[in-house]
């Protein structure tokens, strides 16, 4: 299911910006989304998060992380290509947010800071309402009680206790639904690969009714089928196929024969710690 259909970047007086100077970004005017699963790929610095963040702020998307993207302030740099951004969606999605792994952790902590909010105005009420029925008190303390349950029920009671793939596996399975449009910014940094597999029939199963636009090194996601994959380079942002992508032959060969890796980088097989 396609929602976000296409962008165009126009011109704008902050042409100086850094995120212009990227080359990939440099060359890039206009892209339509073919699609319901968008690979961003490329080598690290080659613009993919940069686009993806710009195409979060412009949007105006919330975000899995510490702040949403009109309130982060590590997003202001993408701003002068946010504002070039002209959207076109085929219809709004019903669901949406915006994902970078690094600030994964600060949603975790809002999580549990917004718990212990809860929980303080719990106590709070069980001393202002003391002596009082236990009718009113229930009355009273019955929205934060609610709230508590829905947060535990959608992450579990206690998400710090969790591994870092675990928590991100149950952000992924409670916030993901059908009819809602995803930017993931790396989203396999905490997972394992047994974990990425999961995300990746996760993909395939929502693919139908969501749309997802994923800035990824993971061979597993992008190995998706009749995913679109784009390739940030140094002369623009180009469709590839997956079969194609240098990251992909660099993997396989290495695969064959990491040796010959060890002793082109000088790495010495014979020795080991004592």
């Amino acid at each position: 299911m396609l929602y976000l259909s296409s962008y165009e970047i126009r011109e704008n007086k902050r042409r100086d910006a850094y995120c212009f100077r990227v080359p990939a970004i440099a060359h890039e005017t206009r892209r339509e989304f073919t699609s319901s699963v968008t690979f961003f790929e490329g080598e690290n610095g080659s613009g993919k998060s940069t686009l993806l963040e710009a195409l979060a702020r412009s949007i105006g998307m919330p975000a899995l992380g510490a702040n949403d993207t009109r309130r982060d302030h590590t997003l202001e740099a993408v701003d002068p290509l946010a504002n070039a951004l002209k959207l076109s969606f085929k219809t709004k999605p019903k669901y949406s947010f915006f994902l970078r792994a690094e600030d994964f952790f600060g949603f975790i902590q809002r999580i549990r800071n917004t718990r212990e909010s809860m929980r303080k105005e719990l106590d709070a009420i069980d001393r202002e309402y003391a002596g009082r029925s236990d009718y009113a008190k229930s009355l009273a303390a019955m929205p934060y009680a609610s709230s508590i349950t829905a947060l535990d029920s959608r992450y579990g009671e206690n998400p710090d206790a969790q591994s870092h793939g675990e928590s991100f596996m149950s952000v992924f399975s409670s916030r993901m639904h059908e009819g809602g449009l995803y930017l993931l910014d790396e989203p396999e940094a905490a997972l394992s690969p047994t974990r990425q597999l999961a995300l990746l029939s996760m993909l395939d199963e929502l693919r139908g009714s969501s749309q997802f636009i994923i800035a990824t090194h993971s061979p597993i996601l992008l190995s998706l089928p009749s995913a679109e994959i784009l390739s940030f380079k140094s002369d623009g942002i180009i469709p590839a196929a997956y079969s194609d992508l240098d990251s992909i032959e660099v993997l396989r060969s290495f695969l064959r024969s990491p040796e010959r890796y060890h002793k082109l980088l000088g790495i010495d097989t014979e020795s080991a710690d004592e």
